[in-house]
């Protein structure tokens, strides 16, 4: 059995020349590429603990340390399968500022003549490798073949000169690798299920969400290192990490989610409770690290979901299923066509002009607004939240309040242990801020207090009002939400879809319109405060 090499000096003391180096990046985990169905002694795979991944953003230490530990059991499966593997740790990548440095340092230890690479998903990493191109070196890029639709074939469904909207693209990905269809019909006569998957948790629902899977990693060794090299990063870091850093531990919590979580999947996708000790999670599956990083196949995990529904002894409907695999072959793919398809201007987009600064309680959950404060103090423990406490609690939030899109971006970007830029970015900058001006929404995503009440009982307990708009104990959901839209309508006031909205604003007296502006105004000028 091959060991894993863990110095560069290994390079030279190896008994084999190496001919070809192949890198291989944290988010390239994906032990069914083809660059590992042959075996060849001159080739040496190189993974890298790079100071450059530590520092481009403040990263939560799980994040960080999730990542490193799946590296790790990634580089000793490659060995144990009889690959040579080089894995450099930070101690080892210390000198070296960029990818391209290490490269450098690794082919003259080696004497390697040929450099490959998969595809990095995110674009600052893309143009670092493609700009090198020593002329003593042999230098190839490679697809990451991940994705569902092919990198070159994005501009056949994505465009710059047009708007995407994802449920057109959904349908076609549907009927492309057929899923969930009857011939050439959708399962059960519709598309989109959508409309069953907006239930909020009532006292018995809540009950029965079921404890989590989760493992049980030793952070120490991890955590030490971090510390040596004065890594700055934030979050809680429990002494066992629970999340999956294996291929084997992710297919147990896909295998996990079909079988319990699934059933009620769909139907409690958007809830949120304080309620339950397992409210961070509920039905949510958690895939999305594991799917990122490339340690499950996306088809794999569609294929799985599908079989449940045709399964007649499995209780997951038609409604759950659906739901699911929408935020897969739909939103998944389609958020990385938008992507592709717009950087790297998409990364400096700010249609709204929002300056304002983000509050320091993101950083610390220490806020009187309950919803908040539970989302943000979720992410910090877990450094995860699902979907709906991204868009409709924080981001709803930094919305309404105007926060700076690139400081939004970077506490997305960071905070979340499933977060790529290709897959941040639109979600956070499109979907959540509305920054591109339509791109990937057809409106702006924000909501008052109202829609906190409905969708969970954050409500509850809360210093603050739900109902009140103007008084002093009103929440500031509702007086921000009326100050957007009202400094916005010329951007979006001829939207079709918020023109019912602009028609009761303007039906409220001068005197509550101005009471209700007066009320946001202190509020963004206590931001921190509130």
């Amino acid at each position: 059995m091959s060991q894993v090499m863990t110095e560069r000096k290994a390079l030279k003391e190896r008994g084999n020349p190496t001919g070809e180096i192949r890198l291989i990046l944290g988010d390239q985990l994906n032990a069914g590429h083809s660059w590992y169905e042959d075996k060849n002694d001159q080739v040496v795979y190189v993974l890298a603990e790079m100071h450059q991944e530590q520092k481009y953003v403040r990263h939560h230490v799980q994040k960080i340390v999730a990542f490193f530990m799946a590296m790790r059991n990634f580089a000793e499966a490659l060995a144990s399968a009889g690959h040579q593997v080089l894995y450099l740790d930070l101690d080892e990548t210390a000198d070296f500022q960029t990818f391209p440095d290490l490269l450098d340092a690794l082919r003259k230890d080696s004497g390697a003549e040929r450099l490959r690479y998969q595809r990095p998903d995110e674009h600052r990493l893309l143009q670092q490798l493609e700009d090198y191109r020593p002329d003593d070196l042999d230098v190839a890029c490679d697809e990451s073949e991940h994705f569902l639709l092919p990198f070159e074939e994005i501009p056949d469904y994505f465009s710059k000169n047009s708007n995407q909207r994802m449920e057109t693209f959904y349908r076609k990905m549907r009927q492309r690798f057929t899923v969930l269809m009857a011939d050439d019909k959708p399962e059960g006569g519709k598309w989109n299920y959508d409309t069953e998957n907006r239930n909020k948790l009532k006292a018995e629902d809540i009950e029965a969400i079921p404890e989590p899977l989760v493992f049980a990693h030793d952070t120490a060794e991890v955590r030490s290192r971090l510390e040596k090299h004065e890594i700055d990063c934030f979050g809680e870091l429990p002494d066992k990490l629970p999340w999956p850093v294996s291929r084997k531990e992710a297919r147990e919590l896909l295998s996990d989610f079909c079988e319990r979580l699934l059933p009620a999947f769909g139907e409690f996708q958007d809830a949120m409770t304080v309620e339950s000790p397992h409210a961070w999670s509920l039905y949510h599956s958690r895939l999305s690290f594991a799917l990122n990083t490339k340690m499950l196949d996306p088809l794999a995990v569609i294929q799985a979901v599908e079989a449940c529904y045709h399964d007649s002894e499995h209780k997951a409907d038609l409604a759950q299923c659906e739901g699911f695999i929408r935020q897969i072959l739909g939103w998944r793919e389609f958020v990385r066509g938008i992507y592709w398809t717009h950087m790297p201007d998409y990364a400096s987009s700010n249609k709204l002009l929002a300056q304002r600064n983000l509050p320091d309680f993101f950083w610390t959950g220490d806020t009187k607004m309950r919803c908040l404060s539970e989302a943000i103090g979720q992410s910090l423990e877990y450094a995860y939240a699902h979907h709906i406490q991204r868009l409709m609690v924080t981001g709803n939030f930094c919305l309404l309040a105007g926060i700076n899109p690139n400081q939004v971006d970077a506490w997305y970007l960071g905070i979340y242990i499933d977060a790529i830029e290709w897959v941040e970015l639109p979600n956070t900058r499109g979907m959540s801020q509305f920054a591109d001006g339509g791109i990937m929404a057809s409106k702006p995503y924000s909501a008052s207090a109202n829609y906190m009440h409905k969708m969970s009982d954050y409500c509850q307990n809360c210093e603050y009002d739900h109902k009140g708009k103007a008084e002093e104990d009103a929440c500031p959901f509702n007086s921000l939400y009326w100050h957007f839209m009202d400094r916005q309508r010329k951007r979006i006031g001829n939207n079709p879809r918020t023109s019912m909205v602009y028609r009761g604003w303007d039906k409220r007296s001068e005197a509550d319109r101005q009471a209700i502006l007066d009320r946001a105004e202190y509020c963004l000028e206590n931001l921190d405060k509130l």
